[in-house]
């Protein structure tokens, strides 16, 4: 199993491929899923890179960490890694774990049976310091917020 999501991981392009890696995980390891859900970039407080609103359908990464990230001299592999834990950690919390130790420890467990203990995304997870602040102590209604397109496409159905 490692080798499929290691490869799929690699050969991931763009926010959508890469959630979809997260979601197959996730499913292929704890056995729940869920649809629908969107992403949207906008510019939070530094502290927050990533964040998903109890009862909402949407994912907020932080466009400008997002930004510095790919514009780091970090590996393809240590980005796609990175996205990919942060995508990992709110989606959990989109499936109601929303307690900070937990959403860490199912993120360790999908990962090491995913992809390894010796994958990057597994030792930034493993390595990361607790959250810094909350969230919901943020305005996180941002203005300039810009939804990504194609982004949780696996139920969409067209009429042809």
């Amino acid at each position: 199993m490692r080798k499929d999501f290691r490869a799929m991981l690699v050969e991931a392009e763009g926010l959508g491929e890469l959630f979809r890696v997260v979601k197959r995980a996730v499913e292929s390891v704890l056995g729940v899923r869920r649809a629908g859900l969107e992403l949207a970039l906008a510019n939070l407080p530094e502290n927050v890179e990533a964040v998903h609103e109890v009862g909402s359908n949407t994912i907020i990464m932080n466009r400008r960490y997002l930004r510095a990230l790919l514009g780091s001299s970090r590996s393809k592999l240590e980005i796609k890694s990175r996205i990919f834990s942060l995508l990992l950690r709110e989606y959990l919390r989109s499936l109601g774990v929303n307690e900070g130790e937990e959403v860490r420890v199912l993120s360790l467990r999908v990962i090491r049976e995913a992809l390894g203990e010796d994958h990057p995304a597994y030792r930034m997870v493993f390595e990361e310091a607790p959250e810094r602040g909350s969230a919901a102590s943020y305005d996180l209604e941002p203005r300039d917020a810009e939804l990504v397109k194609d982004f949780d496409t696996d139920n969409a159905h067209y009429i042809g």
